[in-house]
C-alpha cells in the first residue's frame, strides 16, 4: 500500500472531563445515564450521528427480545425504562405488558403468537405451555426522542456532542488519557480520567493496546451485515391469517424473497399494524470494512422495489397498498472487532450455572442451551486487558465466535453499558481506578437503578422469589443441549451440529 505521511500538528483540547463516553449507542447512552444518576458531575457524550439510539434508533433494530423468562423480569433497568417512558406515548411500543409475562391463558397467547418472539419458543422445554414474553416492538424515532428527552433531564451533568466521531484514543503507556475527534470543526481532543469505548466496533481499545479478535464464525448471525427498511400501508394481522391459512406459506415467502433479493430477508412485525421492517443478512460481511459497508447499502437499496412488488403479488389480502415506509439512516452492524477482555464468555456459561463474584447482570437472552435463561455478565467481559482507565460495553463485549451471537443484542448493550457508566462513576467519586473499583458498591447501585442481582444481599433482602425460581427451574440446564455440552469438552463443531 502506498503511504503519505501527516505534518506533526498541535491539536487543540476542546474539553477535559471526569468521564467520556465514544459512542451514543444502546450502551453509551446508558453509560452516561446511568453515570449521572450514580453521581458523577462532569461527563461528556460523543456521538457521530445527530440522535442517540445506534442500531436500535439508526439502524431500525426495533425489536427487543427475550427480557423475561418464565414470569420474571430479568433485563430491568434502563432497558425497561424505555419502555416504560414510551407507553405514554400513543403506539409507540407493542408488546405483552410487564404484568403478564408467564402468562399461558390461551386467549393472550393467540393474541401475542402472530407477533415474533412475543411467546415463548414452542413453549419452554420446562413447562408444558408457552407462555408471554416481555419483547418488545417500538417506534425508533420515538425512541430517539425519548433518549433526548433523558440526557436533557441530565444537562447539569452530561455534554453531548453530536456529529462528533471519536477516532483515536490519547495514550500515555498503557493509560488512555483522552480522545482524538474529528468534526466540521476540524481534529480536537477530550481529556478524561475514564474513557468508555461504546463504539461498537472497538474502535479505540483496538488501537490502544487491547486484545481483540475480529468477527465471528461465518456461520453465526453476527458475521452478517444489514440494512433495514420499512413497508407501510400492509396489514400485518391479515398476513398473519394468510400464513396460518396457507399451507407451507412462510417457506414460500422466504424462499421466494431470497430469489427475488439474491440474499437473505425477511418481514417482522411492528409496533402499528400497518407497517412491517425487513431485517436481512449479509454473511461474511464486516461491520467494519468500507467495502463492505458499500456492498450491503447498494445491494438492499437496489431490490426494494421489486420485494414490494413481490409481496403485492404473492399477499395481496395484506400488501395491496404496500409502499416504502422509510429506509434507516444508518447500516445495521451487528459484529467486527471483538474485545479479548480478563473473562471472555463462551457456550459453557450458557451451559453451566456459571456464577461470578463481579456480576453486573443477569440476563434472559436468545439462546436455545439453557432455554432462554438468564446468564450472569461478569464486569470483567467489558475489561480490557493491558489498558487502564477504559471500559468496553456494547456489541463489542468480550466473547468468543460463538457466545457473541447471545450477547451483541440491544439489551445487553444496554446492560453493560449501564454496568459501565455505574463503575466509571464509582471509581472518579472513590478516586480509584476503573481496574480497582469496589464491586460490591457498583452492584448495590445497580440494584438501586432496578438491575436485577438475584444472588446481590440488596436485592434478595427485596425479591428472593428470583434466586429461588432459577433454582426451581435448573436454570434451563434441563435441555438435551445443555446435557450434550455438559458432557464434552465443548466446541464450536459440535455447537454448529446442533
Amino acid at each position: 500500500m502506498n503511504q503519505i505521511y501527516e505534518s506533526d500538528a498541535k491539536i487543540p483540547v476542546y474539553d477535559t472531563c471526569d468521564i467520556l463516553v465514544v459512542g451514543g449507542g444502546a450502551a453509551g447512552h446508558s453509560a452516561a445515564i446511568a453515570a449521572a444518576r450514580a453521581g458523577a458531575k462532569n461527563i461528556i457524550l460523543m456521538e457521530r450521528y445527530g440522535y442517540m439510539g445506534g442500531d436500535a434508533t439508526g439502524g431500525y433494530v426495533i425489536m427487543v427480545p427475550n427480557l423475561s423468562w418464565y414470569d420474571k423480569s430479568f433485563v430491568r433497568g434502563l432497558q425497561e425504562e424505555w419502555f416504560t417512558r414510551l407507553k405514554r406515548v400513543p403506539e409507540a411500543i407493542l408488546g405483552p405488558d410487564l404484568n403478564k409475562i408467564g402468562w399461558v391463558d390461551k386467549a393472550y397467547v393467540n393474541r401475542w403468537k402472530g407477533i415474533h418472539d412475543c411467546v415463548s419458543r414452542g413453549g419452554y422445554q420446562g413447562a408444558k405451555e408457552s407462555c408471554l414474553v416481555r419483547s418488545i416492538y417500538f417506534e425508533p424515532n420515538q425512541l430517539k426522542i425519548e433518549m433526548d428527552k433523558m440526557l436533557l433531564e441530565q444537562t447539569d451533568r452530561i455534554q453531548v456532542l453530536c456529529h462528533s466521531w471519536g477516532v483515536k484514543p490519547i495514550m500515555e503507556g498503557n493509560e488512555i488519557k483522552g480522545v482524538f475527534f474529528e468534526s466540521k470543526e476540524g481534529r480536537q481532543a477530550v481529556l478524561a480520567k475514564v474513557v468508555i469505548d461504546a463504539t461498537g466496533d472497538g474502535d479505540l481499545f483496538s488501537q490502544a493496546g487491547a486484545p481483540y479478535e475480529k468477527l465471528t464464525d461465518a456461520g453465526c448471525r453476527s458475521s452478517a451485515t444489514a440494512l433495514v427498511w420499512r413497508i407501510g400501508g400492509i396489514d400485518w394481522n391479515a398476513y398473519t391469517a394468510w400464513l396460518n391459512a396457507t399451507q407451507g406459506g412462510f417457506p414460500m415467502i422466504v424462499n421466494g424473497l431470497n430469489k427475488i433479493a439474491g440474499y437473505k430477508t425477511m418481514p417482522l412485525p411492528t409496533n402499528q399494524n400497518d407497517i412491517c421492517w425487513l431485517n436481512n443478512w449479509f454473511y461474511e460481511r464486516d461491520c467494519s470494512n468500507i467495502k463492505d459497508l458499500t456492498r450491503t447499502e447498494l445491494q438492499v437499496r437496489d431490490t426494494i422495489r421489486d420485494i414490494i412488488e413481490f409481496f403485492r403479488e404473492t399477499v395481496p389480502a395484506a400488501f395491496r397498498n404496500a409502499y416504502l415506509y422509510d429506509i434507516a439512516p444508518q447500516l445495521g452492524a451487528r459484529c467486527s472487532r471483538r474485545l479479548v477482555g480478563e473473562y471472555v464468555m463462551s457456550i459453557r456459561d450458557f451451559a453451566f450455572e456459571t456464577h461470578f463474584d463481579d456480576v453486573i447482570a443477569w440476563h434472559s437472552t436468545i439462546c436455545q442451551i439453557n432455554d432462554c435463561g438468564p446468564v450472569e455478565l461478569p464486569y470483567r467481559c467489558i475489561l480490557p486487558q493491558k489498558v487502564e482507565h477504559l471500559l468496553c460495553p456494547g456489541r463489542h463485549l468480550s466473547a468468543d465466535t460463538a457466545a457473541i451471537d447471545w450477547l451483541n443484542l440491544i439489551p445487553q448493550c444496554v446492560g453493560t453499558g449501564q454496568a459501565a457508566g455505574v463503575a466509571a462513576a464509582v471509581a472518579v467519586l472513590d478516586g480509584t481506578s476503573v481496574r480497582g473499583v469496589d464491586i460490591k458498591k457498583v452492584q448495590d447501585i445497580l440494584v438501586d437503578q432496578d438491575v436485577p442481582l438475584p444472588r446481590n444481599e440488596k436485592f434478595r433482602a427485596k425479591d428472593p422469589s428470583y434466586e429461588e425460581m432459577v433454582k426451581e427451574h435448573e436454570y434451563g440446564l434441563y435441555t438435551e443441549l445443555a446435557k450434550r455440552e455438559q458432557a464434552s469438552e465443548g466446541s464450536i463443531k459440535q455447537y454448529r451440529q446442533w
